[in-house]
């Protein structure tokens, strides 16, 4: 071989150099703080990735479908009543489920819950977009309300046990981000997707992603449960879900048959006593789905407090706001979803805000109150508005609200968990969600009976003439949308303008009810909260951060 051909191969090459350095002890001891701090980074992305992304799946497809039902309806032979339960038992058991699910991740670990999740959801997804009538696509919607519930219980206690003080705080700081983001952006992308590639592709859509996050969970998220974690609270659950289902059921159905109905009554009377049949199973559990002793502590009170009131309020107006932009502004769905993007600016940017400049120097008492009073002002303001159908002046009003939002979107679930022993944390994330979700189960219908009954009595005002069951069913239009309709049935060419007013000034009464909601939740927090037991979480106590969730 020649002599300059034996130097270049026998001469070590870069790689080989560097390899020979790292393996030294002195220079391994100097770059071993630098490694561990890239591969601690990385690791924390992965974690976020895995605990984010399905939450954003979870809370798109919680009304991502509001702008498809008429396609669904179209599609499926099916009339619009009995789709409109493809949103209702998503909502509903989810709501029902968030708590036992926590449970489960409790005891039978964090990762392995978040996988069987991913598996149901996605499984679920597939059998939606196949439904072939509107029977099979709710009971898969049922099922995929179960996935959600699994993962998002498991997501965030496995956020909570990943992440500590500053860290903990800026990593809830991205997941209220992304989910602000998911809420409010759902009725864009089903409405691009309905118009553009079917609404089916609206479930289909999660098939890639479902795919991708369980092989990501298998191989970034370690696993966790809580070792004194006992078996699933089977009485607790089914006392539970029934009395979530009942009030739903009486709220809904309410306006049609009348509140005086005995058959309203009696579900009414069942959902009270299956929530006095619950607190009582829930106190003579050992080791009990929701331990009733945290509510003892004032400042868990507060924070549930202001996660109901958030569903509520604010949540809810992302699903009634499109039907206002299309029945009462004449806006087709997709035009309807686009107004709302922007106040998806406010829910991805605040909570980055909260957690970079606001949370080291504001204890979590103050961040709530501020949030609920932002949202309680700036729905009563949205609701001066509602009579003018211009949408530049309920912008305005709106992007107040979703300010507040922001800020609420993540911390009333951080400020719970703030007393929560971090073993409990599968059954506290589990109570924070069940308790929005509940919201905004809750409002929908309580809100959608003070919109039909604020109707309804301006119909009343306006033709004192008609009989009870006519104003119902003009109202019943009106609320639907349905203005020409009306216009013919009270036979007056200006017959669309009274049912325009009145489909406003219900939408006045909903939109004040809501913001005085967010109000008095803001003042129960303020008192219920302590300030001491949520204080900044200051930066100098906490040497590094995640540069990857708030750099």
């Amino acid at each position: 071989m020649p002599a300059n051909e034996f130097a270049r191969v026998s001469r070590p090459s870069k790689l080989g150099r560097r390899i020979e350095e790292l393996e030294s002890p002195v220079l391994f001891s100097y770059y071993r703080p630098l490694l561990e701090k890239n591969m601690k980074v990385s690791k924390n992305l992965l974690v976020m990735l895995c605990v984010s992304v399905p939450s954003f799946m979870i809370n798109l497809d919680g009304n991502i479908i509001s702008v498809s039902l008429s396609s669904i309806a179209r599609s499926l032979h099916a009339d619009f009543a009995a789709v409109e339960w493809v949103i209702s038992a998503y909502t509903l058991t989810f709501a029902a489920m968030l708590m036992p699910a926590g449970t489960l991740a409790d005891r039978f670990g964090r990762k392995r819950m978040l996988i069987i999740g991913l598996i149901l959801f996605t499984l679920a997804s597939a059998l939606c977009g196949a439904a072939q009538n509107d029977t099979a696509l709710n009971w898969a919607r049922t099922l995929q309300g179960v996935g959600a519930a699994l993962q998002l219980s498991a997501a965030m206690a496995t956020l909570s046990h990943a992440f500590r003080g500053l860290e903990r705080a800026r990593a809830f700081s991205f997941w209220g981000s992304v989910v602000g983001a998911a809420i409010t952006l759902g009725p864009v992308v089903g409405g691009l997707i309905t118009q553009y590639l079917g609404w089916r592709w609206v479930f289909f859509v999660n098939l890639p992603v479902g795919i991708a996050m369980i092989a990501l969970t298998l191989f970034a998220v370690e696993d966790s449960k809580d070792p004194q974690a006992k078996r699933l609270d089977i009485a607790g659950v089914a006392t539970f879900s029934g009395f979530l289902i009942l009030l739903t059921l009486a709220l809904i159905s309410g306006n049609r048959a009348g509140w005086s109905n005995s058959l309203i009554l009696g579900e009414f009377i069942g959902a009270g006593a299956l929530l006095a049949a619950f607190l009582a199973v829930e106190t003579r559990q050992p080791r009990p789905m929701v331990d009733l002793y945290f509510f003892k502590r004032p400042t868990y009170v507060g924070a549930n407090i202001a996660g109901l009131a958030y569903g509520m309020a604010f949540l809810t107006m992302l699903t009634y706001l499109p039907l206002y932009f299309q029945n009462g502004m004449g806006h087709t769905p997709l035009a309807s979803g686009l107004l709302m993007l922007p106040m998806a600016v406010p829910l991805f940017v605040i909570p980055r805000v909260v957690a970079r400049w606001l949370a080291p120097s504001w204890s979590g008492r103050l961040l709530l109150t501020t949030g609920l009073t932002l949202v309680g002002v700036g729905l009563i303001w949205t609701s001066t508005e509602m009579r003018g159908f211009a949408y530049e002046p309920i912008l305005v009003s709106m992007l107040v609200a979703s300010c507040g939002a922001g800020v609420l979107n993540e911390e009333t679930a951080r400020v719970g968990m703030t007393v929560i022993p971090a073993d409990r944390a599968g059954m506290a994330s589990g109570v924070s969600g069940t308790v929005k979700f509940s919201g905004i189960v809750i409002g929908f219908a309580t809100l959608g009976a003070i919109l039909f009954s604020r109707v309804e009595a301006s119909l009343t005002a306006t033709f004192p003439r008609y009989s009870l069951p006519v104003s119902k069913e003009l109202a019943r239009m009106i609320t639907g949308g349905h203005f020409h309709a009306a216009q013919m049935l009270e036979g007056q060419i200006g017959g669309s303008s009274f049912a325009q007013l009145s489909f406003g000034s219900g939408y006045e009464a909903m939109l004040m009810t809501a913001g005085a909601i967010a109000l008095i939740a803001s003042a129960l927090s303020w008192m219920l909260v302590d300030a001491g037991e949520t204080a900044p979480i200051g930066t100098e106590s906490i040497p590094g951060h995640i540069a990857v969730l708030g750099d």
